[in-house]
C-alpha cells in the first residue's frame, strides 16, 4: 500500500506533511484558490452581520422578523436564484457562470448602499406598516417589519445567498471540478484553513469600521456614524469581490491551461452533465438516492438546528445592544472568535478526526456539539425568566448578560465546528460520485436544501409567534423541535457514513437509485481506492 493512503506523502517530513502537505510544483494552483476562497469567505463574514445589523436593530423591528424573512423571502430567493444557476449552466461555461453570478450579487450590494439605503425614509411605507401593526397580532410583528423595510429584506436575502450561491454552489463547484483526488486530500483542510482567517480579519476590519466611525473619523459621503461604517463595509466587500474575480480570471487563463493542474477532458464531462441539468431533473435525481437524501437531511438538519438557536440569541443580543453600531460591534468580535476557533479546529481536529476515527466519527462531532451548548444555552434563558435576582446574586452578572455570554459561546462552538468537521465532511460525501451526480446534487443541496433548513426553522419560529406572541413565551417548544431535529440529523449521519464506507470499499458501485421511469440514466460511482481522507484499513 502507498503511503498516499494515509495522507502522506514520502516527499514530506512528517510535520510539514501535518501542516503543509504541498509540491512547490503546486503553489500556482493552491494558492490563487486559497486566495479566492478567502475573499469569498470575507465578504460572507462581513454580510453575516451587517445584514442583521440592518434589519433587526431597525425601528420597530427586531429578531421576530428573521422567522417571517426567511420564510417569505428567503426559501423564494433560494428557489429563484437555483433556478438562474440552472438557467445559466445549460447556456454558459462554468467560468462564465461565475462572473455573471458574482456580478450581480456586487452590483446589488452597490445599488444598495449608494442609492436605496440613502433614499429608504422616501420608499419604505412606515405608513402602511404602522396601519398593519395595529389591526394584527402582535405575533405578526416580524412580518410587518419585513413588509416595512422591503429594502433592508432584499439586502438580508442576498447576503444569504452569497454563502449558499457563491461560496457552495460557485466556489466549491469550481473546486471539486478541478481538484484531483491527490489533491483534495492534502488541499481542503488548507482551504478550510484560509476560509476561517478570512473570518478573523473581516470581523476585525468590521470593528475597525464601527469604531472609525464611532469616534468621530469623517467620512465624505454618509449622514450619520451607522451609514458611513456601512459604507465602509460594503466598500469591503466590492473591493475584494473583484479582487476574487481577478484571481479566478487570472487561474483560467493561466493555471487550469497546465495539464498538470487540469485534465481538459472533464470539459468535455461537464458538458454532458450540462445537457441534463435543470431544477425538477435535480430533485428527481435527488428523491432517487439514498445517498444523496442522507446528505440533504444533513444539510438541512444542520440549517434548521441553527437557526432555532440563532433566533433566540439575536433576540437577547439586540436587547443588550439596541444600537445598530454596538449591535455590529459585538457581533464581529464573535465573528472574530469563530474564526480562530474554527482555524484551530481545521488544523488539528477535523482532518486527524477522519484520518484516524472514520468518517462518521467525526460527523457527528457537529451534533454533538450543539446538543451540549444548547443545553446550556436553554438552561440559563429558562433561568433568567424563573428567577433573576438569583442569577445576579450567585454570579455578579445580569441574567440578559448571561444569557448573551451562553448564546454566543453556543454560537462560537457550532459555527466553528460547522467551519471544519461539517464542511469537510459533507463535501468529502461528494468524492465517491461521478462529475453528473455532484453537479446536480450540489445544486440542488447546497443552492436549495440549506435554505430549506433555515426557512423550516424560521416557519417553527413563525408559528410558534403566532401561538405565544413573543420569542420568550415559545422557548420551551422550540426546544422540543431541536431535540428531535437533532434525534434525526444524528440517524442520517449513521446512515450515510454506512453507504459511504460501502462506496469507498467497492471495486464496483452504482448509486442506489430507484428503478422508476425518469429521464436520465442511473450515475455510477467512481471507485476510491485512495480517498483523501481515509484510513489505511478504510481504504483496503
Amino acid at each position: 500500500m502507498s503511503s498516499e493512503t494515509s495522507g502522506k506523502s514520502p516527499e514530506f517530513s512528517p510535520w510539514r506533511s501535518y501542516i503543509w502537505p504541498v509540491h512547490h510544483y503546486e503553489l500556482k494552483k493552491l494558492i490563487p484558490m486559497l486566495l479566492i476562497f478567502f475573499f469569498i469567505s470575507f465578504d460572507y463574514n462581513i454580510l453575516r452581520t451587517l445584514k442583521d445589523s440592518l434589519l433587526i436593530t431597525a425601528k420597530s423591528s427586531g429578531a421576530e422578523v428573521i422567522p417571517f424573512v426567511k420564510v417569505w423571502a428567503m426559501f423564494p430567493g433560494a428557489i429563484l436564484m437555483t433556478l438562474l444557476f440552472t438557467w445559466l449552466s445549460n447556456r454558459l461555461q462554468r467560468e462564465t457562470v461565475f462572473y455573471v453570478m458574482i456580478a450581480i450579487f456586487l452590483g446589488y450590494f452597490g445599488v444598495f448602499t449608494f442609492i436605496l439605503y440613502p433614499l429608504r425614509d422616501l420608499i419604505h411605507p412606515h405608513a402602511l406598516a404602522d396601519h398593519l401593526e395595529s389591526i394584527l397580532p402582535i405575533g405578526c410583528k416580524g412580518l410587518v417589519a419585513m413588509f416595512r423595510y422591503w429594502t433592508f429584506t432584499i439586502f438580508y436575502v442576498m447576503s444569504e445567498l452569497w454563502g449558499s450561491t457563491v461560496l457552495f454552489v460557485l466556489f466549491w463547484g469550481f473546486a471539486n471540478q478541478v481538484t484531483k483526488i491527490g489533491e483534495a486530500k492534502r488541499f481542503y483542510g488548507l482551504f478550510g484553513v484560509g476560509a476561517n482567517f478570512s473570518g478573523i480579519f473581516a470581523g476585525q476590519a468590521s470593528v475597525f469600521c464601527c469604531n472609525y466611525t464611532r469616534q468621530g473619523g469623517l467620512l465624505p459621503i454618509g449622514e450619520d456614524p451607522w451609514h458611513q461604517s456601512l459604507i465602509m463595509m460594503v466598500s469591503l466587500i466590492l473591493i475584494s469581490g473583484f479582487v476574487a474575480l481577478a484571481l479566478f480570471r487570472w487561474m483560467n487563463t493561466t493555471v487550469l491551461t497546465d495539464i498538470r493542474f487540469y485534465d481538459p477532458s472533464a470539459v468535455k464531462k461537464e458538458k454532458e452533465v450540462k445537457g441534463n441539468l435543470s431544477l425538477k431533473q435535480s430533485f428527481a435525481y435527488l428523491l432517487r438516492s439514498n445517498y444523496l437524501i442522507c446528505i440533504a437531511v444533513i444539510v438541512v438538519s444542520y440549517n434548521l438546528v441553527i437557526n432555532l438557536t440563532e433566533v433566540m440569541w439575536k433576540h437577547q443580543v439586540k436587547e443588550l445592544y439596541p444600537n445598530p453600531n454596538d449591535y455590529t460591534l459585538y457581533m464581529n468580535h464573535i465573528v472574530s472568535i469563530i474564526g480562530i476557533v474554527a482555524t484551530l479546529s481545521s488544523l488539528f481536529v477535523s482532518g486527524n478526526a477522519i484520518r484516524k476515527f472514520g468518517w462518521t466519527f467525526t460527523a457527528l462531532i457537529t451534533p454533538a456539539i450543539l446538543l451540549i451548548t444548547s443545553i446550556g444555552f436553554f438552561s440559563f434563558f429558562f433561568l433568567k425568566k424563573a428567577d433573576p435576582e438569583l442569577v445576579v446574586s450567585l454570579l455578579g452578572f445580569t441574567p440578559l448578560a448571561l444569557v448573551v455570554f451562553f448564546g454566543s459561546a453556543q454560537n462560537v462552538l457550532s459555527r466553528g465546528a460547522k467551519y471544519s468537521v461539517f464542511d469537510a465532511t459533507k463535501e468529502i460525501s461528494f468524492v465517491p460520485l461521478t462529475p453528473e451526480c455532484k453537479l446536480v446534487g450540489k445544486a440542488a443541496i447546497d443552492g436549495v436544501c440549506s435554505r430549506l433548513g433555515k426557512s423550516g426553522g424560521s416557519v417553527v419560529h413563525q408559528s410558534l409567534l403566532l401561538l405565544f406572541s413573543t420569542i420568550s413565551a415559545s422557548a420551551p417548544y422550540v426546544g422540543a423541535v431541536l431535540l428531535g431535529v437533532l434525534i434525526v440529523w444524528v440517524i442520517a449521519i449513521r446512515l450515510l457514513g454506512k453507504q459511504f464506507n460501502e462506496l469507498t470499499r467497492t471495486d464496483s458501485v452504482h448509486v442506489p437509485l430507484e428503478p422508476t421511469a425518469a429521464p436520465m440514466r442511473p450515475s455510477p460511482v467512481k471507485v476510491l481506492t485512495e480517498h483523501p481522507l481515509l484510513t489505511e484499513q478504510q481504504a483496503v
